[in-house]
């Protein structure tokens, strides 16, 4: 009897395939599409995956990806690579021009930076396999990937204070601070856990093969409020993680990020009700139009209702108007701001990259240079270069 390939489910892709020829072939995440793909492919007995084809190569990318790097990272080319191949499923290496790349991005719209990284995301995988052997040329190898956008988000000790007063999380408090406090990376506080404190000599101890770049230890120093809210959590971790949500829960990268958007839509709220503007008077009308009149419950589409559409509009237009006049946060701005004090404290630069954690001292001298367009400081620095 013939046999019949299926799809199958991968939970830790999060991603439909079919193996054909002892190849899989990546069907994509929604369920509904991958089997009508599914379909397609099957209606095509002929069809055979090409080890060329970019479906092929982003694939064993992936996996290559998962088993040598950071979940973060393999998650981060997951999804942006995922989008590519939705965009050009059938298409093989040597059909690839960078115009490719410029119509996938373009469809988007997105931020300077984002951009940025989708350029780099599909760029980056076919470099690895021409590097591997995969591909004998990359057809991208000159395309120019865009600038991204400057972020000299600097957070004053005034300004951190003022951003505390809009976080009313203890959790996420204590996470804040401990990274204004140490200047660690997100990805290290994220994943700090009992075994890696060393409270005898006030750190974290992340081993080799945990720590950025997997080729030497990473040591993060803690200071007085840092080691003591270390403290304070390291009695109640129980060998999970250190920093926890008020659920309970790890605190993932996405969690963070929409914690960010609330303060930054509480803090917009306080700035627009001084300015003297009522959201309550928007009108919604147009917005409402924008709307997908409809929601999935249980795998039905259910219409919403008015209420429903007025209340998700104003939202909408409240958080827009909120991201317009508050500034955007995140972990990395509070990771720079601690270097940026640390220097006009007077720390030298080489202590301050060693403290970050940077394998190149150069590093510090490219992120931070902003510092050069501070008077105050550079003329403060300028005395004590005369100073006897």
């Amino acid at each position: 009897m013939a046999h019949f390939p299926k799809p199958f489910f991968k939970k830790a892709r999060k991603l439909w395939y079919v193996e054909i020829n002892r190849k899989q072939i990546n069907l994509g995440p929604d369920r509904d599409q991958a089997f009508r793909k599914y379909h397609e492919i099957m209606s095509q007995p002929r069809l055979v995956t090409s080890s060329k084809s970019l479906v092929y190569l982003v694939d064993v990318y992936l996996d290559w990806v998962q088993k040598n790097r950071a979940a973060d990272t393999y998650e981060w080319y997951r999804y942006r690579l995922q989008r590519f191949i939705d965009k050009y499923p059938t298409m093989n290496v040597d059909e690839l021009r960078p115009y490719h790349v410029e119509q996938w991005v373009d469809a988007y719209d997105i931020a300077v930076t984002t951009r940025r990284n989708y350029f780099r995301s599909i760029k980056t995988c076919l470099r690895w396999a021409q590097k591997q052997g995969y591909i004998n040329s990359n057809p991208i190898a000159s395309m120019e990937i865009p600038g991204a956008e400057a972020k000299d988000v600097y957070v004053s000790p005034t300004e951190f204070d003022n951003l505390l007063d809009f976080v009313p999380d203890l959790a996420f408090r204590d996470l804040l601070t401990v990274t204004y406090h140490t200047g660690c990376r997100p990805q290290e506080s994220l994943a700090v856990r009992d075994e890696h404190v060393d409270l005898e000599n006030s750190r974290w101890v992340f081993p080799q093969k945990e720590a950025k770049g997997k080729k030497a230890p990473r040591i993060v120093y803690l200071d007085r409020t840092a080691l003591q809210i270390t403290q304070r959590l390291l009695s109640k971790c129980n060998g999970a993680t250190l920093f926890r949500n008020s659920f309970g829960r790890s605190w993932t990268t996405d969690a963070v990020n929409c914690s960010f958007d609330r303060i930054r839509t509480r803090m917009g709220k306080a700035i627009l009700k001084s300015q003297d503007i009522e959201p309550s008077n928007f009108d919604v009308t147009e917005k409402i139009k924008s709307l997908n009149p409809t929601k999935l419950i249980k795998g039905v589409q259910v219409s919403k209702t008015a209420s429903e559409l007025r209340c998700e509009a104003k939202t909408k237009l409240i958080r827009k108007l909120a991201s317009n006049v508050a500034p955007r946060y995140c972990l990395y701005s509070l990771r720079h701001s601690w270097a940026t004090n640390s220097l006009r404290r007077g720390v030298d630069p080489l202590t301050v990259a060693i403290l970050m954690g940077h394998k190149d001292p150069s590093t510090l001298a490219r992120v931070y240079q902003h510092l050069a367009h501070s008077p105050e400081h550079m003329l403060e620095q300028a005395m004590k270069a005369t100073r006897r």
